[in-house]
């Protein structure tokens, strides 16, 4: 994007339309009122009875329709939309969305994605959904052997090489391999989408206290310290392998522009403790910006208009300074 450059309005994705992803959609676009542009893919009789919406038929035309309600993309379904309950005879279409927005993207008439939740199952027993999930999905629309997921928030980025597999499996897993792509994607995700010039990533160990010189485990004196060793020697700025319980605290905080953790909850349970409710999620690798709240249909709730929308705001402002600040 040229330097000034208006980023293209985002594709904010419908989601599963039995959950709070229509309820959100309104509610963020009410809350922003026109802070940014956007646009809803989505069929319009999902949405809460009387919203203010207004049609489009370019997403170049969101700009001009966000003063008067959310901008939407109209993608007719073949079922209405129950709150709480799913239908299989919709799961075609919220896959068709994702597709339909990433396509958009890729042209350049939007400038990211931000994808409201689905439910897996949901598209698993109503369109044979071959992904693991959004993530995966995503990675196979744009091409990509491997993407990565970062937890952003405004007071600290994680990584988590390893994503949802069991404890017990993460030694194996966690290979030089694989820390040292993470490492690559996320250093590569910092300065192409966040403008961040030279990336200071902090790695956390796997074992406690990072093994304290092998006592407690030895991966971060056989391999983890060599690794970063030489890829510090190849010009990456890089902390580490660091004690996962001293690294999240904001003066250690301050050292670094992400952290890059073994597993799982040693990157989600720092950030969700920091900002439970302004999480967002960001898949790096893509050839186009995806963002996503981070949290799932809550079906227990859909429809009845308690849902927090405060994710899903955030999501579209990261994704609509990440449009701004991309190269």
């Amino acid at each position: 994007m040229s330097p000034g450059a208006r980023p293209a309005p985002i594709a904010l994705t419908c989601g599963e339309p039995a959950g709070i992803g229509p309820e959100l959609a309104i509610k963020a676009c009410d809350v922003l009122n026109g802070t940014l542009e956007l646009f809803w893919i989505g069929d319009p009789t999902h949405l809460p009875a009387g919203s203010a919406i207004i049609e489009i038929a370019d997403p170049a035309e969101a700009r001009a329709a966000m003063s008067h309600g959310l901008p939407v993309l109209r993608h007719s379904f073949a079922a209405p939309a129950t709150p709480g309950q799913p239908s299989a005879e919709n799961a075609q279409g919220v896959i068709d969305v994702i597709a339909r927005a990433v396509d958009l993207a890729k042209s350049g008439a939007a400038s990211a994605v931000c994808t409201l939740p689905i439910h897996k199952k949901a598209l698993k027993d109503g369109a044979g959904f071959a992904f693991p999930g959004h993530t995966e999905y995503l990675a196979h629309l744009g091409g990509c052997a491997r993407v990565v997921m970062m937890l952003a928030s405004e007071q600290l980025r994680v990584v988590p090489a390893t994503i949802h597999i069991a404890l017990r499996d993460v030694p194996a897993a966690l290979t030089p391999e694989l820390l040292r792509e993470t490492i690559e994607i996320t250093r590569n995700g910092l300065i192409t989408q966040f403008g961040i010039a030279t990336p200071r990533i902090a790695v956390a160990g796997l074992n406690p206290h990072a093994g304290e010189g092998g006592a407690m485990g030895d991966d971060e004196l056989r391999w983890m310290g060599p690794l970063l060793d030489q890829m510090r020697s190849e010009g990456f700025d890089l902390l580490g392998p660091l004690p996962a319980d001293t690294m999240f605290h904001a003066a250690a905080r301050a050292r670094y522009d992400a952290a890059v953790c073994a597993y799982h909850d040693q990157a989600l349970i720092p950030i969700k403790t920091l900002d439970f409710d302004r999480g967002v999620n960001v898949t790096l690798g893509l050839p186009f910006i995806r963002t996503s709240p981070d949290h799932g249909t809550a079906f227990d709730i859909a429809g009845t208009g308690v849902a927090n929308p405060s994710s899903t705001i955030e999501a579209l402002k990261v994704a609509w300074r990440m449009a701004g600040a991309s190269t």
